[in-house]
Formats: C-alpha cells, structure tokens, sequence
C-alpha cells in the first residue's frame, strides 16, 4: 500500500523565512512527527488564507501535502497565538529563545512529545510573568531531559560515588558532577554550590506544566544561568542568536530611566 499523500499534526512555529516570490518556508516542531520544515505557497500574498497562521510562536493545526523534497502546508488553524507574551518586548524575545533551542535539539522526523509540551507550558508561562527568568531556567534543564542530555546531579560522573554536600563540582562536557576527587584531564570544570545543586535537584523532579515559583538571590541566578548555559552550549554546539538580544534587553532596561 502506497504511503498517504497528506497528513494533518499538532506543531508549533518555530520560525519562518521568504522562499521565492510569494511562499514561505515554515519550521515547524510538532506534536507526533518532530521538527517540520515546509512550504506555504503563496502565504505572503495579503489574500492568503495562511496570512497570520503561521507567524513565530503560534500553535497551529496543520494540513499537510507531502513533496518530493518539502512537505507543503495546505490549510491552518490557530490554536493558540499566545499574545500575552508577545505584547512585551521581554516575553517576546524569551519566547524567541525558546524556539531558537527547541530548532536547534530538536530532530526531524522523529516525534518527542515531552519536549513539545514542555515548549508550549514553558511559553505559557512566560506569558503569565515575563519579567521572570526563571521559566527559562526550568525549561533549559528540562529540555536536556527531554533530549537524553540530563546532566548528572546526584552521583559523581566519573566514580559513580554520591557526591556529598559542599564536596562537588560541575563539568558541561563529561556530564554533570564531580567530586573532589576526581579531576579527569578532559573535563572542564566549574563550581557549584549546594543550592545551585538543589534547585536543579527540583526542576528536576517537577513535571513541566508545573514550573515552579521561586525567589532566588542574583547570585543564585547568575549561578545557574551561567551552568545551564554552558551545558546548553556544548550539546548544541553554535551560537544561540536570540540569547545576545536578551541581554540587550536586560541591559537596556536595567539603565533606563
């Protein structure tokens, strides 16, 4: 029996670009078949029927067409625009970041509902606080859950001994912590305190649609931005663009008058 010629998916628009005179080529990460990239035909056209459905940042239900090389989107409905986050320059540009990381560790054709749903929860929550960084936190650990990259927080990854408390160390590219120890030559090691260690602890153990709520110190903060980004650097091994525009932000905000 010859494969179906169209299929409909559950995704969420990731982001988009010009292809030709009037089309545009969408990615896509969906509910049940991963990351999608496809053409809307004539979707930049002002009379299209696509016009708004497809912009970043849209969870969408989708009628697809398969191409030779392309899969092409014959009709879309929005299930949910999130506008909260999007009428502010903050939650916008977090909301972009969130998409920029679910492009770059997501895979295509291969279906990870967990980090779809950790998307959508994540960008909800955002919505409802978008001054808040620590949704971002949540989701970063999360996502490298979801993706078989779980750092070790609990043994030493090179003894396999529990580490003891004050007694550990991190490392992004051998895999979580370190005891004292050990020092394996290749490792890039860095510190991290006990409370940093508890919370990833608990974004651990904590189900996505449940990010918690939490008032950490700036130290504290930093701490695990730092971590977290170091681990999210080394797996995906480019530079995330919307991350520099954050900081600007942050930066802009933290000096206006």
């Amino acid at each position: 029996m010859a494969p179906p010629r169209s299929y409909r998916t559950e995704a969420l628009t990731l982001r988009r670009s010009p292809l030709g005179e009037a089309d545009l080529l969408i990615t896509l990460y969906s509910k049940d078949r991963g990351k999608i990239r496809a053409v809307a035909k004539g979707a930049r056209r002002p009379v299209s029927k696509l016009v708004g459905h497809l912009e970043p940042l849209i969870r969408v239900q989708l009628s697809l067409s398969v191409g030779r090389n392309l899969d092409i989107i014959t009709q879309a409905q929005v299930l949910n625009s999130f506008n909260p986050l999007k009428e502010d320059l903050a939650g916008i540009t977090k909301g972009l970041y969130i998409a920029e990381l679910i492009d770059g560790f997501g895979s295509e054709s291969q279906s990870n509902p967990a980090m779809y749903h950790l998307a959508l929860d994540i960008l909800t929550a955002i919505a409802g606080n978008p001054a808040s960084e620590l949704p971002l936190r949540f989701f970063e650990l999360r996502l490298l859950l979801a993706s078989g990259l779980m750092p070790e927080l609990y043994d030493c990854v090179q003894c396999r001994k529990p580490v003891a408390p004050e007694g550990h160390r991190f490392s992004p590219n051998f895999g979580g912590t370190l005891c004292l120890d050990c020092n394996p030559p290749e490792a890039r090691i860095r510190p991290i305190s006990l409370r940093a260690l508890k919370v990833l602890r608990l974004f651990h153990h904590t189900p996505s649609s449940k990010a918690p709520t939490l008032n950490l110190t700036p130290t504290l903060a930093q701490e695990l931005k730092t971590l977290l980004a170091s681990t999210i650097s080394y797996w995906l091994e480019k530079e995330i663009r919307s991350n520099s525009l954050m900081e600007q932000i942050q930066r802009d905000s933290k000096y206006a008058v």
